[in-house]
C-alpha cells in the first residue's frame, strides 16, 4: 500500500514558478514508476509527466515540454514537479500517481492516486 500527499500549489500570475511535492509512504517507493496529472474545470483529467522508478527516463505531454520537470529523490520518498513559465491553461488540480509499471502509469492507470493541490495562475 503506498500513500501519496501533493503539496506545493497555489496562486501564481502568468510567467511564475511552482515546486509541486509528491511524499509517498511506504519502504518500496523506490519500485514505483510516478507521474503527474491535472484536471482543469470542465476538463478531463490529462497526463502531464512521468518519471521511472529510477529517475534515468522521463516523459512529458507536449505543452510542457521545456516548462515543467519532473523529478524524483527516493531516498526521500518523494517527487517533484517543477513548474516554470506558467500560463493560465495551466491552472487545474494537480494529483500524482504511482504504479510498477510507467506504462501505466503514463496512461493514466497508476494503482494509487494522492488527493491533488490546486494550482492557479492568474493572467
Amino acid at each position: 500500500q503506498v500513500q501519496l500527499v501533493e503539496s506545493g500549489g497555489g496562486l501564481v500570475q502568468a510567467g511564475g514558478s511552482l515546486r509541486l511535492s509528491c511524499a509517498a509512504s511506504g519502504r518500496t517507493f523506490s519500485s514505483y514508476a510516478m507521474g503527474w496529472f491535472r484536471r482543469a474545470p470542465g476538463k478531463e483529467r490529462e497526463f502531464v509527466a512521468g518519471i521511472v522508478w529510477s529517475g534515468s527516463s522521463t516523459y512529458y505531454q507536449d505543452s510542457v515540454k521545456g516548462r515543467f520537470t519532473i523529478s524524483r529523490d527516493n531516498a526521500k520518498n518523494t517527487v517533484y514537479l517543477q513548474m516554470n513559465s506558467l500560463k493560465p491553461e495551466d491552472t487545474a488540480v494537480y494529483y500524482c500517481a504511482a504504479g510498477l509499471h510507467v506504462q501505466k502509469v503514463v496512461g493514466g492507470e497508476g494503482d494509487y492516486w494522492g488527493q491533488g493541490t490546486q494550482v492557479t495562475v492568474s493572467s
